[in-house]
């Protein structure tokens, strides 16, 4: 903080003024009116902070434009407790990096990106929505459809803000899962939807979404959108220069197989996980198949060889053996491949090589390798997120802003899906379906008391197996 902000606070409580606090973002000072409350829910003290403004040196104290509008709002006497609750236990770790990156903006991100975690609230209903929760930080954000669609332009191009969210959830994990998916849009105004490669085959303008994910917790890491028709292997390549991944093992897939990838990654001293390509010369490279195991009642022969500084690690997978003969001979009979193509291709059905910079047991190996499937569950989820605005993607600013906001609702969903996966209920409900039952469970204000409404049974069985205590005991 530099020292003209220090003396214009220090003069601010000498008049009596208490509760202030000033956070430094760059060269920018904002200023917050904090304070804290006991939570009876956690059973602990919580800080609250409320956005007041920005300080300049010459001009002073400069007030947010929304202030004197929302202090005069009359909050519902009646909001949602239960599902509030819980996607604020679901959104707690982006919060400190939320407010240390997007200082001035940060309660609206958080707001928006909870109501949207289940998918399915378009941005114009998003005031609304946000309403009929229950508001335990007493926050203030501006949820006018005007005011969100300026807010996802501003965080949209704040790239610098956007990577110290990444960064902070990127430094808990060890192994890390990279691909690519793309959405599609009609829309003429935006550069970055271009024509390319799709598994699909759709011939629409596309925008490549590329996706980082742990594989330590299955957990989102990182999300950017590139033009459609930049190839994968270039994207990657600009993602390694962003973030800082230096020590880590990059989980691939084998669209992004080339020599140049290896020597990139070698280079900049990150452990890889690479699947081959079919074609490629490594499957001339001699490994016998000396080990077996069983994935998922599967049969797997596999064998490893160390070639220079990498190692081939090779599986082959009987049951898909015998599922690719079966289609290369569909083929033939259908005059789609000729007999000398079926020799070849049936050299290697049912094959996996893999290169990796890591040594480390053939099965092993494998599991890591299976982990790329969760990368393809969480596309899934985000794009739901992502297509309840596909209407609204009108320039590259706002395709930029909902992809991160986006990213932040998939976080919160995954950390729903973990706490049913760890009660065991994953297989019986969905982070939406807990939401939908959690909602059930009201917040009710009559002058200056409040109660919680009566907790249904099965939510209050629900909240124990899940072990979570977040309705009062009495």
């Amino acid at each position: 903080m530099e020292q003209w902000a220090r003396d214009w606070l220090e003069g601010e409580r000498a008049k009596g003024v208490k509760c202030l606090e000033i956070k430094v973002k760059g060269r920018n000072h904002y200023v917050y009116d904090s304070t804290t409350h006991w939570d009876k829910v956690i059973k602990k003290r919580v800080k609250t902070s409320r956005y007041i403004g920005k300080l300049d040196q010459e001009k002073g104290l400069i007030k947010s434009r929304g202030m004197n509008k929302f202090d005069d709002v009359r909050a519902p006497s009646v909001t949602e407790y239960g599902n509030s609750m819980l996607l604020r236990l679901a959104m707690e770790d982006l919060k400190p990096l939320l407010i240390s990156a997007f200082p001035a903006n940060w309660e609206a991100i958080y707001a928006l990106s909870m109501i949207r975690t289940d998918g399915n609230v378009p941005l114009k209903q998003s005031k609304v929505v946000w309403e009929k929760l229950h508001n335990p930080d007493s926050i203030l954000p501006n949820m006018n459809p005007g005011a969100v669609s300026k807010l996802l332009r501003t965080v949209g191009v704040d790239r610098e803000g956007q990577d110290i969210v990444f960064q902070g959830i990127l430094d808990h994990s060890e192994q890390l899962i990279y691909d690519l998916s793309t959405t599609f849009s009609r829309s003429m105004s935006i550069q970055q939807a271009e024509k390319g490669y799709n598994k699909d085959k759709i011939h629409l303008p596309q925008i490549n979404l590329a996706l980082l994910c742990s594989a330590d917790t299955g957990f989102p890491t990182m999300i950017r959108s590139v033009p459609g028709s930049v190839k994968d292997i270039k994207t990657l390549s600009n993602t390694i220069k962003e973030m800082d991944i230096e020590g880590k093992l990059l989980i691939l897939d084998r669209g992004f197989f080339s020599e140049d990838v290896i020597k990139d990654l070698s280079e900049a001293k990150i452990d890889y996980v690479l699947p081959t390509r079919r074609n490629s010369h490594y499957y001339d490279v001699r490994i016998h198949l000396t080990e077996h195991f069983r994935y998922h009642k599967r049969l797997i022969e596999c064998g490893k060889r160390k070639v220079g500084e990498i190692y081939l690690y090779k599986f082959e997978d009987l049951d898909l053996k015998l599922e690719e003969t079966k289609t290369l001979y569909l083929r033939l009979d259908e005059e789609k491949i000729d007999k000398i193509e079926l020799r070849e291709k049936l050299k290697r059905t049912g094959m996996i090589l893999i290169l990796s910079s890591k040594d480390m047991p053939v099965q092993e190996m494998y599991e890591l390798y299976k982990k790329r499937e969760r990368v393809e569950k969480l596309f899934d989820a985000y794009k739901n997120v992502l297509d309840a605005d596909r209407l609204y993607l009108q320039d590259d600013e706002s395709v930029f802003g909902h992809v991160f906001i986006s990213f932040l609702s998939l976080y919160a969903y995954c950390k729903l899906e973990e706490m049913l996966k760890k009660a065991e209920l994953n297989r019986k409900m969905s982070p939406g379906d807990l939401l939908l039952q959690y909602s059930k469970v009201y917040h009710v204000r009559i002058g200056d008391r409040t109660l919680i409404s009566e907790v249904p049974k099965k939510v209050r069985d629900l909240d124990s197996k899940l072990g979570l205590g977040l309705f009062p005991t009495t």
